[in-house]
C-alpha cells in the first residue's frame, strides 16, 4: 500500500538580520533568517506537513506548537523526528521526497543542496538519492520571487506491505 502526502510552508525574512537562516536542517551563512517562533526552516516544515498529511494527520502547528512554544524546542529536525515516529508507528516507511523551493535570495550552492539532501535523508531513514530538491527564483512574480521570504512545497511517497493499515 502506498500513501502520498503534500506539504507547504512559507516564512518572510525576519527583521532581525542576526537570526540564522536554516534550510533543510543546514545553517546558511552570511544571510538573515526567516521570521518564526522556531528556526523557521520552511523545507523541514513542509516535509512535516507532507508526512503528516500522508498518514491522515494534522498540520505542523497542531503538534509542533507544544514542542516549540511550551518546551522551547526551536530545531525543526526535532519536529521531523517526532512525525517520523508516528509514521513508523503506523507501519509506513518513506520511499522518497520531492521538494521545490521558491527563493530569490540567497543563491544556494550545489554543495549546500547535497548537504541538505544528506540531512533530510538521515531524518527520514532513506538514502540521499531518494531526496530531490529543486530551487526556483519565481522570476519576481510572487513575494518569494521578489526576495521577501521563502516558500517550500514537499511531496512524500510512503509505502507499507502491511494491508491492515488501509
Amino acid at each position: 500500500m502506498f500513501r502520498i502526502g503534500l506539504g507547504q510552508d512559507s516564512h518572510a525574512f525576519d527583521q532581525d538580520t542576526d537570526k540564522a537562516l536554516v534550510l533543510g536542517g543546514v545553517v546558511i551563512e552570511n544571510t538573515g533568517g526567516l521570521s518564526g517562533d522556531s528556526d523557521a526552516d520552511v523545507i523541514l516544515h513542509s516535509i512535516c506537513n507532507a508526512l503528516s498529511s500522508a498518514v491522515g494527520g494534522d498540520s505542523l502547528g497542531t503538534w509542533a506548537d507544544e514542542l516549540c512554544l511550551k518546551r522551547g524546542t526551536k530545531d525543526s529536525r526535532v519536529y521531523v523526528k517526532r512525525i517520523m515516529e508516528k509514521v513508523m508507528e503506523l507501519g509506513f516507511r518513506v520511499e522518497n521526497v520531492a521538494i521545490s523551493v521558491e527563493v530569490k535570495k540567497p543563491r544556494i550552492s550545489l554543495e549546500l543542496v547535497q548537504t541538505m539532501k544528506k540531512t533530510i535523508a538521515s531524518l527520514l531513514n532513506i538514502q540521499p538519492n531518494q531526496v530531490g530538491i529543486t530551487f526556483t527564483s519565481g522570476e519576481g512574480l510572487t513575494s518569494f520571487g521578489r526576495g521577501e521570504g521563502i516558500q517550500a512545497l514537499s511531496v512524500v511517497l510512503m509505502g507499507t506491505h502491511d494491508e491492515s493499515h488501509r
